[in-house]
């Protein structure tokens, strides 16, 4: 009963999280999803999702698969699936996005490109890929 091994999950399936008064100084990489609520001064790098919390801020570029900001970003993110933007996000930066929904009252200044992206890196794919703006209300 209690010599029996709790197994967490590693890998893609792995929950990273920075809590509310941790600050990280340097790039953060991962192959599993990671949630921000503190603040890391460098890259974040995910190969699933980032979710940068009302209280999380990076100050450096985002290079996901999906991305739901509620904090503050000064840096460019690169998302190769869906950026969600809540209405306290605040991004200063470019974006560079398959899909993208925004919440009124989300604060953005920089460019944004649209197009289908691969996982590696986000490389612009051929523009064949249906492009989608949803805007909600």
């Amino acid at each position: 009963m209690f010599n029996k091994k709790e197994e967490k999950p590693v890998g893609p399936n792995a929950m990273n999280q920075f809590g509310q008064g941790t600050t990280i100084n340097g790039d953060v990489s991962t192959e599993g999803d990671i949630r921000i609520d503190g603040k890391v001064t460098g890259t974040v790098t995910s190969k699933a999702k980032v979710v940068l919390g009302a209280t999380g801020v990076v100050e450096g570029d985002i290079v996901c698969q999906n991305a739901y900001v509620d904090g503050r970003v000064n840096g460019n993110l690169e998302v190769s699936e869906l950026l969600f933007l809540s209405k306290t996000a605040h991004i200063t930066g470019d974006i560079k996005i398959k899909k993208l929904v925004v919440e009124e009252g989300a604060k953005f200044n920089g460019k944004c490109s649209m197009g289908a992206m691969s996982v590696a890196r986000n490389k612009p794919l051929e523009q064949s890929a249906r492009q989608e703006v949803v805007a909600a209300g």
